[in-house]
């Protein structure tokens, strides 16, 4: 496939640059009135159609992307798109002023989740999550992380991550996975935090090992739910079965869990909404990527990650929907990055970069994805005909995404 006439092929990094720090977020390399040539589901070449190779400019197959922008496709590194149901009925409680920690503590958040996916079927719980995910895809995102989490127990856990294996076949897209079953404590270890500990170290850790069924594993490392120390002997233990770690930290409070997940070289440390002058300093001088989810911040109203200080000290940021049906029931990664300018005060660059490139380093695939690079997988979208880069950011209630391309094909759904 040949897409000609593009106005701006955007996010050409070098393909050796598997993430940016710091200012280098500023840098999104944009190339005008472009080709660009998709082959065998990779990208193949690309240039200035003024100097467009004449053996290629007559290929059938073509598109005119005239006054549209071609970006790398989304990627989204903290999802929870396998739950069994939404939870409006907790969004009126939102709305009186209930907080997420009350909610929970009354029987609602993850626990109620949990309750509700315990009774659910493999297959019902793959066909509502392949509804999500397509709805995904055509928002432009090509690739995407899924956790576990809701189910608490070792057999809802398991479920949860067969599931993701389903979605992995099913779909056209890189999809990893997060063994999240350190989300909560159960109400039966409720005084007892130590026995399920050991239910996941010694029961669901080696079954999911054996069975190949996680990428990473992650821990909500905070007050209320998973102390550092006992964060930590998750970690460890997973560890020995060549799971990294992916941890939810700082969401509610400064408390040393973005050290914690340092301290276990973590491929990633997502939410920080808290974010204190020790996170700053200590990420700066590693290469664990803060993930920041500002829908989440936007729907349960809570304050949203200090993207700016983040990026003035040298931390590689990314962004990520987080959709869960309690915090944030929402995929639209174009929101995110929306809200990443609007409320999180980064440039259009640095929101894109960090929804891309970024995105994808925090699930290792750099390699592959998250920029226009040759031999990368030719997964992108076409915008309708825009304006500017900055359009698509500040028009924030309207889809830009004209067309999804996934390895080299469109992809209709």
């Amino acid at each position: 496939m040949l897409i000609t006439n593009i106005k701006a092929l955007v996010g050409v990094h070098p393909k050796e640059k598997l993430f940016l720090r710091g200012s280098e977020l500023n840098q999104l390399p944009i190339l005008e009135n472009a080709w660009l040539l998709l082959e065998n589901g990779l990208i193949k070449d690309f240039g200035l159609m003024s100097k467009i190779p004449s053996q290629i400019s007559n290929l059938k197959s073509q598109i005119s992307a005239e006054d549209r922008f071609v970006f790398p496709s989304w990627c989204d590194s903290h999802t929870h798109i396998v739950f069994a149901a939404p939870r409006e009925e907790e969004f009126a409680l939102k709305i009186a002023g209930k907080t997420y920690e009350e909610i929970a503590a009354a029987g609602g958040g993850i626990l109620n989740s949990a309750n509700k996916l315990q009774k659910t079927t493999e297959d019902e719980l793959f066909e509502s999550a392949s509804s999500r995910l397509k709805d995904m895809i055509k928002q432009g995102t090509g690739a995407v992380e899924i956790k576990s989490g809701y189910g608490l127990t070792v057999e809802s856990e398991l479920k949860m991550l067969r599931v993701i294996e389903r979605l992995k076949a099913k779909f056209p897209i890189p999809i990893k996975a997060s063994l999240l079953a350190a989300h909560a404590y159960p109400t039966e270890f409720k005084n007892n935090h130590q026995a399920y500990i050991n239910l996941i170290i010694n029961e669901l850790i080696p079954k999911v090992a054996a069975e190949n069924l996680a990428d990473y594993v992650d821990v909500f490392c905070e007050k209320g739910f998973f102390s550092n120390e006992e964060t930590a002997q998750i970690l460890s233990a997973a560890a020995t079965y060549g799971l990294k770690p992916k941890i939810h930290a700082n969401q509610l409070s400064s408390s040393g869990a973005v050290q914690t997940g340092i301290a276990h070289q973590a491929i990633s440390v997502d939410h920080l909404e808290e974010t204190d002058e020790e996170v700053l300093e200590a990420l700066s001088n590693s290469d664990t990527i803060a993930t920041l989810l500002p829908s989440c911040s936007f729907y349960i109203n809570i304050p949203f990650a200090n993207a700016k200080d983040l990026i003035n000290n040298n931390a590689i940021v990314a962004l990520a929907s987080d959709y869960n049906p309690g915090s944030t029931p929402s995929g639209n990664m174009n929101f995110v990055v929306s809200l990443g300018c609007i409320k999180l005060k980064m440039t259009p660059e640095q929101s894109i970069n960090a929804a891309t490139l970024n995105g994808a380093a925090a699930m290792e695939m750099s390699n592959e994805m998250g920029s226009i690079a040759i031999g990368k997988k030719a997964n992108l979208f076409i915008t309708h005909p825009m304006t500017s880069l900055a359009y698509l950011p500040y028009s924030f209630g309207q889809s830009q995404i004209e067309t999804v391309i996934l390895n080299g094909e469109i992809y209709h759904g």
